[in-house]
């Protein structure tokens, strides 16, 4: 009976629970395209995805991409993450959006609008106890649109809203 229920116990570790509603067929190939954009954000953004937790929320003015590891004991990933954002930060300010669209293989919505507003939006890196955040902000409103219609689609493709 243990070996039972430990085998039940490994099969349920292996595999997320199916959502309500879906396939098996559509879950199959929703676990194998979050596979594929782990696997592309690793390489896009040099750090295990797995040993990560992202956020992308928003805010009145703009939001936040925040990414945290998992054991605070991490410091290599932990500093990984932090070059990483801190190189967004500076590559969104340019208007260079490269590394989502590696991550995603597709430009992400609000991409065109923020390269467009580039001026009108600021980027600005902190570090926070678990990793780090790109604070975004700006005063228009069609930059707002799109920074929120780019968090948006981050946090459905990660899995994590704000």
């Amino acid at each position: 009976m243990k070996e039972l229920l430990a085998a039940i116990l490994a099969l349920a570790l292996q595999h997320p629970t199916m959502p309500a509603g879906m396939t098996h067929e559509a879950h199959l190939r929703q676990l194998q395209r979050d596979a594929e954009l782990s696997k592309r954000g690793a390489l896009a953004m040099g750090f295990d995805q797995d040993k990560t937790v992202h956020h992308f929320r928003t805010t009145a003015s703009g939001g936040a991409i925040e990414v945290d590891v998992k054991d605070a004991a991490d410091e290599t990933v932990r500093a990984q993450v932090r070059t990483h954002l801190n190189e967004i930060a500076k590559a969104f300010a340019a208007g260079d959006f490269q590394k989502p669209f590696q991550t995603h293989a597709e430009v992400p919505p609000g991409v065109p609008e923020m390269q467009r507003l580039k001026g009108a939006i600021r980027y600005e890196y902190v570090d926070t106890p678990r990793g780090g955040a790109v604070r975004i902000t700006t005063k228009n409103a069609d930059a707002l649109a799109a920074v929120h219609a780019f968090l948006a689609y981050q946090g459905r493709e990660h899995g994590h809203g704000g």
